[in-house]
């Protein structure tokens, strides 16, 4: 009886961490999950991420962060399909409008999995922690050259 009770502790589990980690089709229907309006707090502020549903083979979403009532920086971000993958793509703006990168400069940020509950870009992830939370990893370059992981905790 024992083992029997072993074996179906470890099927459940095994069944469960499959279907974490089951990979799904780089399509934007699998990551819909990320539309909405999204507020949070980093780098000592109030940020706000809206991304759109998917239309037109994107996803498009704006981002701001503000610090003592002051917009610091702006981003325009979007999620196409490209080439049977996905790709993110991203430009900053100062709070003039004034854009950090070159006029045909973006960001980009090339897929690498998506699960059921995790869209894994190089040096982006979005987590899906429930339908009215979710997790952004971004991997930040410092001026001496190390990364380091900035976790932006999101609420609709």
């Amino acid at each position: 009886m024992k083992n029997i009770i072993t074996f179906i502790v470890l099927a459940i589990g095994l069944n469960t961490y499959s279907q974490e980690k089951k990979t799904l089709e780089p399509k934007l229907e699998n990551i819909a999950w990320i539309a909405g309006a999204w507020h949070g707090e980093a780098f000592g502020g109030i940020t706000e991420e809206i991304w759109s549903e998917p239309s037109g083979g994107s996803m498009m979403a704006t981002f701001k962060l503000i610090v003592d009532e002051k917009v610091q920086f702006y981003e325009i971000e979007v999620i196409r399909e490209i080439e049977d993958s996905l790709i993110l793509q991203l430009k900053h703006f100062r709070s003039d409008l004034k854009g950090w990168e070159t006029k045909d400069e973006t960001v980009d940020f090339p897929l690498r999995e998506i699960t059921e509950n995790k869209v894994v870009f190089e040096g982006m992830t979005f987590e899906k922690v429930s339908s009215n939370e979710m997790n952004v990893y971004v991997d930040i370059k410092n001026e001496n050259g190390t990364v380091e992981t900035v976790k932006f905790n999101y609420k609709k």
